[in-house]
């Protein structure tokens, strides 16, 4: 099996995980991550809309002390882009289902909420396959210190995420049970 082929199979392993811990509900995860994202106050943070049965980190940056963006994806093989979010911003349909601000205004994010299918006690994560989240951090790392929070069910924990060479790691992932900081 190829590296291409052992990635799907474990996107369609993964999504099955986390259907199952979506249905069981996110306990107290939200609050975890605020805890978390306190340390990190007057810090522009990147949160992101949860869709289909991704953990929401709404709470979390609804009582974040600095400015909040969401992503907004401008074309395949390009890195995100953020746009200013608040509590009640408009919002309009972005690509793939998921809501982004009816705004142009966009923030520069030092600190991102990161969701993904997958992730591993080394600080991988196993995304939708665009590598959106990838080529973004690459270039905001090249630029300057950035802290990518992985958050996700505690289920979605897998012993090894399959890596190319262009994924990056996160810096800690928080779920419903812990705050991970990889080895």
């Amino acid at each position: 099996m190829n590296l291409i082929e052992l990635k799907s199979f474990a996107r369609k392993a993964a999504r099955v995980a986390r259907t199952g811990a979506f249905a069981r509900g996110q306990g107290h995860a939200a609050a975890r991550l605020a805890e978390v994202l306190e340390g990190h106050g007057g810090a522009v943070l990147a949160g992101y809309w949860p869709i289909q049965t991704e953990i929401d980190p709404r709470p979390a940056m609804a009582a974040h002390f600095g400015p909040v963006g969401l992503p907004v994806i401008v074309g395949p093989g390009q890195p995100l882009i953020f746009r200013r979010w608040s509590p009640g911003c408009a919002m309009v349909p972005g690509p793939y289902g998921a809501e982004v601000p009816d705004t142009v205004e966009e923030v520069v994010p030092q600190v991102l909420i990161v969701p993904m299918l997958a992730f591993d006690r080394a600080g991988f994560r196993l995304g939708y396959g665009g590598g959106f989240y990838d080529r973004t951090l690459e270039g905001l790392r090249a630029r300057g210190p950035v802290t990518a929070i992985g958050f996700a069910f505690a289920a979605q924990e897998v012993e090894e995420v399959p890596i190319e060479a262009t994924d990056q790691p996160l810096d800690l992932i928080v779920t419903e049970d812990e705050v991970i900081v990889p080895e």
